[in-house]
């Protein structure tokens, strides 16, 4: 997958490090490939290709990568990607299971792993048995969650073998790593057609007005806060406004939060 604007020392800048196994050379060479394979493609549909292989590699026939942008808060977009039957790609969106998944519900609240289960599944038994059906018995799964806001979740699946205490043990340290590369490969490739219509820009006095808005402080209040005139906090408000494209202040509040910008 192509990440545009970044190679892949630029990819590898923003990975979490990874700890040193038993064979940590191997280890290394194994991260060095991926970088490099993602290196340079032009989309995400040819990233996504690369972080199949990789989930091969790791002993799962087939995997899926969910990418949702924190905005609109109404109705978040989200950009999935999978090589699964397409028979069950095909059910899963007309019975609108994105909304009932299990994993997906559970991925928003927590960025620990799960291995699919009777128990994971409990909320939607229809769903599970029809995607045992199609060939997917076995999965694994994690979300990421950056300061923008963008969250993700990879899964690696199967049709057979359980995924043991053993097998984890020896490969989970991958499988995160690979959540890592896929979270940062996709949303930097993604993100900019989210930015262009959320374009930020605001300077340093512009967020600190939006800090002390989002505490519930008046144009007043926050004028003597930062020792300027109420007008000069209203034309800090009126410029962000503008520039996150939002009706009023509120919604410039929200929107800022839902970014990153006021972290």
């Amino acid at each position: 997958m192509a990440v545009r604007g970044a190679g892949v020392t630029g990819i590898a800048a923003m990975l979490p490090r990874a700890g040193k196994p038993k064979d940590h050379t191997a280890m290394k060479g194994w991260q060095e490939d991926l970088l490099s394979a993602l290196d340079g493609k032009p989309n995400e549909r040819e990233m996504f290709e690369h972080i199949a292989v990789a989930a091969r590699q790791l002993g799962f026939e087939h995997c899926a990568y969910g990418l949702r942008l924190p905005l609109p808060l109404s109705n978040p977009r989200t950009f999935l990607f999978n090589d699964y039957p397409a028979a069950w790609q095909r059910r899963y969106q007309e019975m609108d299971y994105l909304r009932r998944d299990s994993t997906v519900l559970r991925a928003r609240r927590c960025q620990k792993p799960m291995v699919w289960s009777d128990e994971v599944f409990a909320s939607a038994p229809g769903l599970w048995r029809e995607a045992q059906d199609f060939g997917l018995k076995v999965g694994w799964a994690q979300s990421s969650l950056d300061a923008n806001g963008l969250g993700g979740m990879l899964t690696l699946a199967r049709g057979a073998d359980p995924l043991t205490a053993q097998e984890l043990a020896a490969k989970e340290m991958k499988m995160r790593w690979l959540v890592s590369v896929a979270h940062v490969a996709m949303s930097r490739s993604l993100a900019p057609r989210f930015a262009g219509t959320a374009r930020s820009g605001l300077t340093e006095r512009e967020i600190e007005v939006l800090k002390w808005t989002a505490d519930g402080k008046t144009s007043g209040e926050i004028s003597g806060i930062l020792a300027v005139s109420e007008n000069t906090v209203n034309f800090h408000v009126k410029n962000a406004v503008c520039k996150l494209q939002s009706a009023n202040k509120t919604s410039a509040v929200v929107r800022a939060a839902m970014l990153g910008l006021l972290n």
